[in-house]
């Protein structure tokens, strides 16, 4: 499927008003202009930016025919220029409330364009933003690669989230699918961290498939990889990833029912 590429400046409420920058990848199908897509936030703050990693990563989703906004995850920083691929990104120190915020205003966005269908889900390369942005009852699923940071409660800025407390407390329970996604080899979460997660998730009750693969951390990024990158991995999981979302959002399933209970997503 084609894919176009446009952007949006989006006003904040925090960090002294400064827009984010969202990138927005759309299918095309020639002469249906009013076609409609589920829709995709990637969260792909990798800590730098949207690179062409994370752009091409974003283009293959969109061209399976879902609305992908990217958005510029340091624009309290910099402009909306991916970072080079150096220590730079890993200085910058951001507040939860404004990762929450971002997720939150690309959410907004994407349900306000033409285009979108009102079915939302969320992805990330670095994982943790889509973790939280899963908190959100319009995302009906999201799939995290490699998240860092959440066992460890140290996102953002003073190194304090409270990501898996909220789980613990139930804000991720009766909501949408989660997928976690993890390399063996990686350094940056060890296995109690990844058994830490996988039970806060399990006594929470929270849908979520648990996978732990051969790899390093950041396998599926192409670019500046330090000889990690997984190609032939990265395309299973691409395949397991598009099922989740051609399941959960690409198809109008009606209203969800939790133990009875319907639950309204409202888009």
């Amino acid at each position: 499927m084609l894919i176009a590429k446009t952007s949006h400046d989006v006003p904040s409420k925090l960090d002294n008003g400064r827009p984010i920058h969202i990138f927005v990848i759309s299918p095309v199908v020639p002469n249906y202009p009013q076609a409609k897509f589920p829709v995709l936030v990637d969260d792909n703050s990798e800590i730098y930016q949207v690179t062409g990693p994370v752009e091409r990563f974003a283009g293959q989703i969109a061209s399976q025919g879902y609305v992908v906004a990217c958005p510029s995850s340091y624009h309290e920083f910099e402009g909306p220029e991916a970072i080079p691929y150096d220590t730079e990104g890993e200085q910058i120190e951001k507040d939860i409330a404004a990762y929450d915020e971002d997720a939150t205003l690309s959410v907004d966005l994407l349900v306000s364009l033409p285009n979108c269908n009102g079915h939302i889900a969320g992805m990330c390369l670095g994982g943790h933003l889509a973790f939280r942005a899963a908190f959100d009852h319009r995302v009906l699923s999201s799939v995290c690669f490699f998240a860092t940071d959440v066992h460890s409660a140290t996102l953002g800025k003073g190194k304090s989230d409270d990501s898996l407390a909220r789980v613990h407390k139930g804000d991720m329970t009766g909501k949408g699918e989660l997928v976690m996604i993890f390399g063996k080899q990686d350094t940056h979460v060890p296995r109690e961290g990844r058994d830490l997660i996988r039970k806060t998730l399990e006594d929470a009750e929270v849908p979520c498939s648990f996978l732990e693969v051969q790899a390093q951390h950041a396998f599926i990024r192409d670019e500046s990889s330090k000889g990690r990158w997984d190609a032939a991995l990265t395309r299973s999981l691409f395949t397991f990833m598009m099922e989740v979302f051609d399941r959960t959002i690409g198809r109008d399933l009606g209203p969800k029912i939790v133990k009875g209970e319907k639950v309204e997503h409202v888009c």
